[in-house]
């Protein structure tokens, strides 16, 4: 028993993708050690230094999975290689930093589908989903939807000020408090704390909750719960700002948005919880 372990331990491609995975890092450095500057210096990014990790951490979770999996190099990794370069080469030519660091994502899974086949790459498929939280959304989509949230986001605080009876007139994404100008500005704009609740959604349901499905279902619900807490830390910088208009601006409306933060992950723990009550209500009838 021991010796059939060791063969099929053996049979991994534990040189080839080493091999293929040296050349992708050393061909997309200049991509990846611009993208790593971003994350140090966007605040909307901060969490790209944990995706990679994290993603790593995952696949070493699966390693019984992988040692014990019959390697079988598949030549459709070839062709997503080529696609890799390809997409790699026409951003490189438009100066697309969006194209060319998802061909690297993409040109990894043409490394695993071609040395490992597609049982490994079915094994390593959530890890390799979890490295495009690692890439800055394309800045026209970014400022198209930023400027979406901005108004919405200002819309639900006009309404809680106006309930809470503090006088608020809106006008775009500016509120008109007694007291002071508040504009809602990208920082409040719910981008930040969606792409990153995103990320956070999969990783919790990965390691919380066996039912893949799961997933997804949280990683939809990352939007709303987005939005809410946006609204919450917008409507919160108001009341505050009727308070003291110091409050609202600063210090102070940093740490606003790492308390709002902490309570959309709580929220996410909520809705987790409440979609299993759910679940297990109606698996339960069947």
């Amino acid at each position: 028993m021991n010796g059939e372990a060791g063969t099929l331990r053996r049979t991994f491609p534990w040189a080839p993708i080493l091999w293929f995975g040296a050349l992708l890092v050393a061909g997309f450095a200049p991509v990846l050690a611009r993208l790593v500057r971003q994350w140090a210096t966007d605040g909307d990014m901060g969490h790209g230094f944990f995706v990679p990790i994290v993603a790593a951490y995952i696949a070493w979770q699966r390693r019984e999975e992988l040692l014990t999996a019959e390697a079988a190099p598949n030549w459709w990794g070839l062709a997503v290689l080529l696609w890799g370069a390809l997409q790699l080469w026409l951003a490189t030519l438009g100066a697309e930093l969006f194209l060319a660091r998802t061909a690297f994502v993409i040109s990894l899974v043409g490394v695993v589908l071609l040395v490992g086949g597609k049982r490994i790459l079915r094994i390593l498929a959530f890890p390799l989903f979890l490295l495009l939280f690692m890439v800055p959304i394309p800045a026209i989509i970014y400022n198209q939807v930023t400027f979406q949230f901005q108004l919405l986001a200002s819309r639900l605080a006009e309404g809680a000020l106006a309930l809470m009876g503090v006088p608020v007139l809106r006008e775009g994404n500016i509120l008109e408090l007694a007291s002071q100008r508040l504009s809602v500005v990208e920082a409040c704009s719910g981008i930040r704390s969606l792409l990153t609740l995103s990320f956070l959604s999969l990783v919790y349901a990965y390691f919380f909750d066996k039912k893949i499905w799961m997933r997804y279902a949280l990683l939809v619900a990352t939007l709303p719960i987005a939005i809410a807490a946006n609204a919450s830390r917008v409507t919160l910088a108001g009341v505050l700002s009727e308070v003291n208009p110091k409050l609202a601006a600063g210090l102070y409306h940093e740490a606003s948005g790492w308390v709002i933060f902490m309570v959309a992950l709580a929220m996410l723990i909520v809705v987790h919880a409440l979609i299993n009550r759910i679940y297990r209500l109606f698996h339960g009838s069947n």
